[in-house]
């Protein structure tokens, strides 16, 4: 037994047993965090070097990229450190901010993809008020609305938790710093209070997905409206990448998150939680740059010189 103030690192949950099976994982993750070095990388330069790329869904497009960047770049080092070196330590400020900076990023990008919807929404259900309500102030402010709201939102939760007194050791179920798992360590019923930010985190995410859900119903009433199976398919394809991304980042974390607790089991939440954490970030430059010819030609013209 111990309390909060003795804890200097906790112990992260390891990937893998044996050697072999840590470097394998090593290169696994090595592999994933280059591919998402790499492709959003191209999509942040590509972007911000295209001066016929500066709309807003390419804005919006940009700070996705940043997002993905610092998710990744949050988890994957320290995980690839310890597989490689047979660890499983992490100071107790390293977790703070671990904790911090992956609800930060995660927040940020389901806000961003809200706001992504909002776009397409206006671009097909309203194109003749395009202008007007997705101007470059506006798209500015509801770009730090976005950060400011999810920094502020991982500020309170980090806070909260980390102030709660911990007695039942510093080994976390997770192979990164996680706030459910840090509830568990703790013995005061204080921790009800982080779990009802939880809960009115939750119901803001519910209104978000409430929001792209009735958002994409107007997008599809107003395609079928469009006379031609061509135009139908042209202008809904404007709305492919996004709809291939969303689902992507939901459907992982519904599963991770909302899973039966009769089918949970170490090795599935081990490999649930690199789901909904690794792969949207390193997925999503893909799918955005396979869709959009517009994004393609100025990645082929940036790269030709």
């Amino acid at each position: 037994m111990s309390n909060s103030s003795s804890i200097s690192h906790f112990l992260l949950l390891a990937l893998a047993d044996t050697r072999q099976l840590q470097l394998l994982h090593f290169c696994l993750l090595l592999g994933i965090s280059l591919a998402a070095l790499l492709g959003n990388g191209l999509i942040i330069s590509t972007i911000a070097c295209g001066h016929h790329l500066h709309t807003p869904m390419f804005f919006f497009l940009l700070n996705l990229a940043l997002s993905d960047l610092g998710s990744i770049c949050t988890t994957v080092p320290k995980a690839m450190h310890n597989s490689l070196w047979d660890t499983r330590d992490i100071s107790y400020t390293g977790c703070a901010a671990q904790v911090f900076l992956v609800f930060f990023f995660l927040g940020s990008e389901y806000y961003l993809l809200t706001i992504m919807c909002y776009d397409r929404y206006v671009s097909i259900c309203k194109p003749l008020h395009y202008g007007t309500l997705l101007g470059s102030r506006a798209c500015a402010h509801m770009a730090a609305a976005v950060w400011a709201s999810a920094f502020l939102k991982a500020l309170l939760h980090t806070v909260n938790t980390f102030s709660l007194p911990l007695c039942y050791g510093n080994a976390l179920g997770q192979f990164f710093c996680e706030i459910l798992q840090i509830l568990k360590l703790s013995c005061s019923k204080s921790y009800l209070r982080e779990l009802g930010l939880l809960a009115a985190s939750a119901c803001l995410e519910v209104a978000c997905f409430v929001f792209i859900v009735f958002s994409y119903v107007q997008i599809f009433r107003a395609v079928l409206r469009i006379p031609s199976k061509q135009g139908q398919h042209k202008v809904f394809s404007t709305c492919l990448s996004h709809l291939a991304v969303v689902s992507l980042f939901l459907s992982t974390g519904f599963l991770a998150q909302l899973k039966p607790p009769s089918i949970s089991s170490p090795s599935l939440d081990l490999a649930l939680s690199v789901l909904y954490s690794l792969v949207p970030p390193a997925l999503n430059p893909f799918i955005y740059s396979l869709r959009n010819q517009e994004l393609k030609a100025a990645l082929r013209k940036m790269m030709n010189g």
